[in-house]
């Protein structure tokens, strides 16, 4: 099919006003005009996509399929039209990170700011993503940066190695878990926990793991942050599985004690997945190196593929 833009816009105002005349209107063009345009469509599509009736038009099942991705569509278009904006501005550089969810919560917010206050011409669109979804979307060109960790299919990409993280068990003081030195996963799913947001790429993990347990978490609160799940469990809400980063950093101050878990997968080492380090641009390179030095890496490993 070949449209334009044009074409699509008048399609969604129709859409969205049920009437081809107050759509016309809102496009600036004649009624017949726009009564061409879409007749046109269907003509391409060998599909009628809008039902005329006495009061109006609705869209038809393949004019709702057309609506959707009309809209995707022209949303694209606008986001092309704002980055060509900001090249025009003096911007040098568009990052697009996708990124899991210890990553977007707990490590970045501290390493980027020095990284864009040392790249002012440069921004960056972070998104918070399960492993698998990074993955395929650095595969497909999507984004340029993917920050996954734990045992993940890299799909055959470059995968830089930067840090080892642990996850934790993290109580109050007083809980009957807190002498502990080590402790399996499955002796706490009887007790009240706190978790992280439905969605989160830790809690996606987790239920995982209790689907082959056969056995859920009790959970009392699922929060968007690993800082908010240890005050809660600092004020004796239940206990929570978190990063030992997050948790060193909160330990002191919500009087909470940190037990090392035996299972294996509570040692997650992170990558940073590219398609090609020496086809990125500089400044991608340049936020690569930042992670890599803030946690002193070497550099390249490769990751063991499932």
């Amino acid at each position: 099919m070949q449209f334009d833009l044009t074409d699509l816009r008048l399609f969604v105002l129709t859409a969205d006003e049920s009437n081809l005349t107050r759509a016309a209107a809102r496009q600036h063009l004649s009624l017949a005009a726009a009564s061409a345009r879409i007749k046109a469509l269907e003509g391409q599509a060998g599909l009628p996509l809008l039902y005329r009736e006495a009061r109006g038009v609705r869209l038809t099942p393949p004019g709702e399929a057309f609506a959707h991705h009309a809209r995707e569509v022209l949303r694209q278009a606008e986001l092309l039209r704002a980055d060509l904006q900001e090249y025009g501005g003096g911007l040098r550089g568009h990052l697009r990170v996708f990124a899991n969810t210890t990553a977007v919560t707990d490590f970045l917010p501290e390493i980027l700011p020095d990284f864009l206050n040392a790249n002012p011409k440069v921004n960056i669109d972070l998104q918070e993503k399960p492993n698998a979804e990074i993955a395929r979307a650095v595969l497909d060109g999507r984004v340029d940066v993917g920050i996954v960790a734990g045992q993940v299919d890299t799909l055959g990409l470059e995968a830089i190695h930067f840090s080892t993280d642990r996850l934790v068990l993290v109580t109050p003081r007083s809980h009957r878990f807190a002498r502990r030195k080590r402790i399996g996963f499955a002796e706490i799913l009887d007790e009240d926990a706190v978790g992280m947001q439905h969605g989160s790429t830790l809690q996606t993990f987790l239920a995982q793991v209790t689907d082959q347990l056969g056995k859920p978490q009790r959970l009392r609160i699922q929060l968007s942050s690993f800082d908010a799940m240890c005050r809660m469990i600092g004020a004796g809400v239940g206990v929570g599985i978190v990063p030992e980063s997050a948790a060193l950093r909160n330990r002191e101050a919500m009087n909470l004690s940190l037990v090392a878990l035996t299972d294996a997968w509570s040692v997650r080492e992170r990558y940073i997945l590219v398609r090609g380090r020496g086809t990125l641009p500089a400044y991608a390179q340049a936020l690569i190196d930042t992670l890599c030095r803030h946690y002193q890496s070497p550099g390249v490993a490769a990751v063991p593929k499932r």
